[in-house]
């Protein structure tokens, strides 16, 4: 069978049985079989798939997957979130648009440890803008911030969608990890300086009211207690895969040890809280763990009937530039994004890209940042962009799809400077990983 008979083949099976309604990992479990039986033929192709499905995820490198879930579970149903939370909204006082702010800043904190940006933009949509409303903000400043957090807590470690994609690409994860840092940091500045515009622009759109004023030794009382202790564990988290003193497996055991102690500290550590908090990281991990497993098998059966270096042949075969490819890319990107959860955009273009950018001379570290923000961004873009439907399902009656575009637009513009940004200065992507102990 030629190569793009194979490809049509298995792209074909994939997207027809997630049309229908099959939930994506098992529409991948049905394509596995079937293709194995085509391919590789008969019965024992499937028992085959079956053996082999053991050591594709008993791999060592996806061990802090379940660790972070259960760090972030721990996080927000022992109730450490809300009193993070509460600590920013009164240290950040009469600021004008302080809760523009804090969203950001609370919802890159909440969605890092859980690596969902739908529960995430479902979560801050119900928090924040209905209080938001009551405060008097515009829709455009209530909408925007919590569209726009996505893309900023997808990069910043620790991410378990970032560990799902360098697991997937077989990119050295802590190095993954690290290298969303100052990418990060750069779009949390381009945020805050776009939120900052915005007040300043339109005062009216964030109107002032009062609040209690704290003096300077109950704010350092409110850090102290509530903000630093949470900080402290997600920086030595990421400090210890920085200097090499634990791989991502332990010191994401850590970041769990720390985040039980606090929430103990705080007596919020109750059994119903361990309880809970190991179901959902049960559900969760389960779940991508079975992804990953099924992902796994489309790769190797993509490389099998000769669709992944067929392709690879021919995408190189013509004379064009890498940079243009990237553009290629990242509008494809964009486009299957409009249809699609990350997860499932993963499980289909990370077989097909990075072969065919490593065979383009592209670093896979840079190339999965840019992959990251190209998988965000999708999410906000219109006319199916799936974060838009997220929110309009969450924000108050009469809120319309035109509204909630409107008030993404400029956040990804933010997006888009910074991958502009990391196209010029890659350094940016992959300083930190070069000086990462080994």
């Amino acid at each position: 069978m030629e190569w793009y008979y194979a490809l049509s083949l298995l792209l074909s099976l994939v997207v027809g049985l997630m049309i229908i309604g099959v939930p994506v990992a098992f529409a991948f479990m049905a394509t596995n079989l079937i293709a194995a039986w085509i391919f590789i033929g008969g019965s024992a192709s499937v028992l085959q798939v079956v053996d082999n499905s053991t050591a594709l995820i008993t791999r060592f490198q996806l061990a802090p997957v379940p660790f972070f879930i259960f760090m972030g579970s721990v996080f927000f149903y022992s109730g450490l979130a809300v009193r993070v939370f509460d600590a920013l909204d009164r240290l950040l006082g009469r600021i004008p648009g302080r809760l523009c702010y804090l969203t950001v800043a609370g919802g890159t904190a909440f969605s890092t440890l859980t690596g969902s940006s739908m529960a995430n933009t479902a979560m801050l949509g119900s928090l924040m803008v209905p209080e938001m409303q009551r405060r008097g903000y515009h829709w455009k400043m209530s909408l925007g911030p919590i569209l726009g957090t996505g893309g900023l807590a997808m990069i910043i470690p620790p991410s378990t969608l970032g560990i799902l994609l360098a697991t997937l690409a077989e990119v050295d994860v802590g190095k993954f990890l690290i290298a969303g840092i100052l990418p990060g940091l750069v779009l949390a500045a381009l945020y805050t300086a776009l939120i900052s515009y915005q007040v300043w622009r339109n005062p009216h759109y964030t109107p002032n009211y009062d609040t209690p004023r704290l003096g300077w030794q109950e704010s350092i009382k409110v850090v102290i207690t509530n903000i630093m202790p949470m900080a402290l564990v997600v920086l030595m988290v990421i400090g210890l895969i920085i200097f090499g003193i634990a791989t991502p497996t332990e010191s994401a055991a850590f970041g769990v040890l720390g985040v039980a102690l606090l929430a103990k500290a705080f007596k919020m550590l109750t059994f119903e809280v361990v309880k809970t908090s190991l179901i959902s990281t049960i559900k969760v991990g389960g779940m991508v763990f079975f992804i990953i497993l099924n992902s796994s098998i489309f790769s190797q059966l993509l490389a099998f009937s000769g669709a992944s270096s067929g392709l690879l042949q021919f995408a190189t075969s013509f004379d064009i530039s890498p940079a243009a490819m990237l553009m290629m890319i990242f509008l494809s990107l964009l486009l299957i994004g409009m249809f699609m959860d990350p997860v499932s955009m993963m499980l289909i273009t990370v077989p097909i890209f990075f072969p065919l950018v490593i065979a383009l001379g592209i670093d896979p570290l840079w190339f999965g940042l840019f992959m990251l923000l190209a998988l965000e961004m999708s999410q906000t873009t219109p006319p199916f962009g799936l974060l838009l439907f997220v929110m309009l399902g969450v924000a108050p009656k009469g809120t319309t799809l035109k509204q909630v575009a409107t008030a993404a637009a400029p956040f990804l513009l933010c997006d888009a400077i910074l991958v502009g940004l990391i196209a010029l200065f890659p350094a940016l992507v992959l300083y930190l990983p070069s000086v990462m102990q080994q």
